[in-house]
């Protein structure tokens, strides 16, 4: 019986999310038709798509000591990510996102608030928690120095770390080192590799040097067009699923709690990249970052429609 766990090391966000028919031009004033507020924050999204497919979560954040930093942990707790280990800040207020939302696309501005409080000592606990094999799985909304730290700890202990890093910040040797896996979407892969990935050789070829270079698995979200990833020095694409797409937002979440569900099974890599496009595929058919990520069941009743 597997009983390793899932730990996230990240953010809790409220989302604040306007909906209109288009974003606006720089300088412009738009009408909005709607305003909603939803939890957010990729550490937390992470988490609890975690949960959603069944894995033992523990989430590792702060939030401040106010009305939304209540609502983004009851919602956690209601969904089963084990909570015990998000601390309340009262000098700082819950981080929030400020989202612009249409039916092609969206923009997010994020205010850290009590994520940027996240600090090297709070991610010590990780020496008691770990367990070899376990999964850890990062983003970079809280400090840089934090997340090294979280790194440095889980590889001493043997876990499997997954870093999806986003916001972009640059990454040193000390990151690079702890990390199994690195999953950039496109944007954030030209950033890491300092060249064009648009068309499939240029991805192909900037996925084999790097990899080159780095003892570190590159997988690449790439939007509609699923996923990408090199095995045995080709390009392997792995396209989602075909949906009507009602909100993105979280869709990369989606994907890298998919991804960490099927490392901490202990499945190979070919499988756990196949399963987390289903789960990201998924969750972008509801509105919402946490409120349209999918159970597992769900995911299985795909994966039976297509005789898989």
């Amino acid at each position: 019986m597997n009983n390793k766990k899932i730990f996230v090391v990240g953010s809790l966000n409220m989302d604040l999310v306007v909906s209109a028919e288009r974003m606006p031009k720089s300088g412009e004033t738009i009408q909005g038709s709607a305003i909603r507020y939803v939890p957010g924050g990729k550490g937390a999204n992470q988490a609890l798509c975690c949960a959603r497919l069944g894995s033992n979560t523990t989430l590792i954040g702060h939030v401040g000591d106010d009305l939304f930093g209540k609502q983004l942990v009851s919602y956690l707790n209601e969904n089963g990510v084990d909570t015990r280990h998000v601390g309340v800040r009262a000098e700082a207020a819950s981080g929030i996102a400020a989202i612009t939302h249409t039916k092609e696309d969206n923009s997010i501005i994020v205010v850290a608030g009590a994520n940027g409080l996240l600090s090297a000592d709070d991610v010590q606990v990780l020496e008691n928690l770990l367990e070899e094999g376990d999964v850890v799985l990062f983003q970079l909304e809280v400090p840089l120095a934090t997340v090294r730290e979280a790194m440095r700890i889980s590889r001493s202990k043997g876990a499997v770390t997954l870093l999806n890093p986003a916001p972009y910040r640059e990454l040193d040797e000390g990151i690079l080192k702890a990390a199994d896996y690195l999953t950039p979407n496109e944007t954030e892969l030209e950033q890491l590799v300092g060249q064009p990935v648009g068309e499939d050789s240029e991805l192909q070829e900037a996925l084999v040097r790097w990899e080159s270079l780095h003892a570190v698995r590159l997988i690449v979200t790439r939007g509609a067009r699923g996923c990408a990833y090199v095995a045995d020095g080709q390009l392997k694409t792995v396209a989602p699923l075909k949906v009507e797409a009602v909100d993105t937002v979280g869709a990369g979440d989606a994907f890298n709690g998919g991804l960490a569900h099927g490392l901490c099974k202990g499945w190979d890599l070919d499988a756990a990249v196949a399963f987390a496009v289903r789960v990201s595929s998924l969750a972008v058919t509801r509105f919402g970052a946490q409120e349209g990520m999918p159970t597992l069941d769900e995911v299985e009743a795909t994966m039976r429609a297509d005789g898989k």
